[in-house]
């Protein structure tokens, strides 16, 4: 498909029924774009993801970034989006410092596809992902300022406001404010999206923390610890190894977090609870 045609939704055709009223009428609505997206760190294909067609520079950063190829923006020479000669998908070629790409290839990790969940793909036990440790201090969650990100984070998911079928992370301040989100119908790229941004946008890891809109399995709380953030919340519920990991790496963990309610997985003695205005 031209890169011009590329969307980040389209206009499907459906019939609404009453499950009840017996009512039938026709109608359009929204459908989230999903688009194969091959990683390449030149010249050698490395992944193909199925993502949202958008902000794909970031996410070439941050996934980059998570699956520990890089150490930095800096380890990054460019990136250029263009598509598949045969027009199945498109292609994302990431140029990397000579250092980095020499420690790539040596890696002993062969992956012609992944399905994001971190861990398929590898061949030993050993690989499994583990964050190095977080140097940022440790950082207070209010309930007031959970439940402010919570209620802005709805009006802001535009893409899942006209699709209902994609996920958000966001980055948010101290007192609540949402500074950034990405979208993506994959959970973990909708976090490497942001990831990416925040590395190009130079964000201290130390100054906010992640809001995300899906479950938090282990792979999730090892992104949030690879960028160096230290409290996460989430929509949906954590598995037990991703508090494993909120308590090996010292995240605090806030999950279930809905219905003006929240349950507190890992680093109670960080999260202070306040009345809201």
């Amino acid at each position: 498909m031209p890169l011009n045609d590329v969307k980040p939704s389209v206009s499907v055709a459906v019939e609404r029924i009453g499950l009840r009223n017996g009512v039938r009428e026709a109608s359009v609505r929204e459908a989230a774009a999903e688009t194969p997206v091959n990683i390449v760190y030149a010249p050698i294909p490395f992944a193909v993801m199925m993502c949202s067609p958008q902000d794909l520079e970031d996410f070439a950063v941050g996934f980059s970034f998570t699956e520990g190829i890089i150490d930095g923006i800096a380890d990054i020479r460019g990136v250029i989006v263009e598509e598949d000669e045969e027009q199945r998908g498109l292609r994302l070629v990431v140029s990397l410092a000579s250092d980095k790409m020499q420690r790539h290839l040596a890696r002993a990790r062969n992956i012609s596809g992944r399905t994001g969940c971190g861990v398929c793909g590898i061949d030993d036990l050993n690989a499994m992902p583990c964050a190095r440790a977080i140097t940022a201090p440790a950082f207070e969650l209010t309930t007031r300022a959970m439940d402010r990100a919570l209620s802005e984070l709805v009006g802001l998911q535009k893409l899942n406001e006209a699709t209902g079928a994609v996920h958000a992370a966001a980055w948010c301040d101290p007192v609540g404010e949402v500074l950034a989100i990405r979208e993506d119908v994959g959970r973990h790229n909708a976090l490497d999206k942001l990831i990416g941004h925040l590395l190009r946008t130079g964000v201290d890891p130390g100054s906010g923390y992640f809001t995300i809109t899906s479950r938090c399995s282990f792979e999730m709380l090892e992104k949030v610890a690879a960028f160096g953030a230290r409290a996460v919340v989430a929509i949906s519920a954590p598995t037990a190894l991703a508090v494993e990991r909120a308590r090996m790496h010292g995240v605090t963990l806030v999950a279930l977090a809905r219905n003006e309610r929240a349950l507190v997985f890992n680093g109670g003695e960080h999260v202070r609870v306040e009345a809201s205005a």
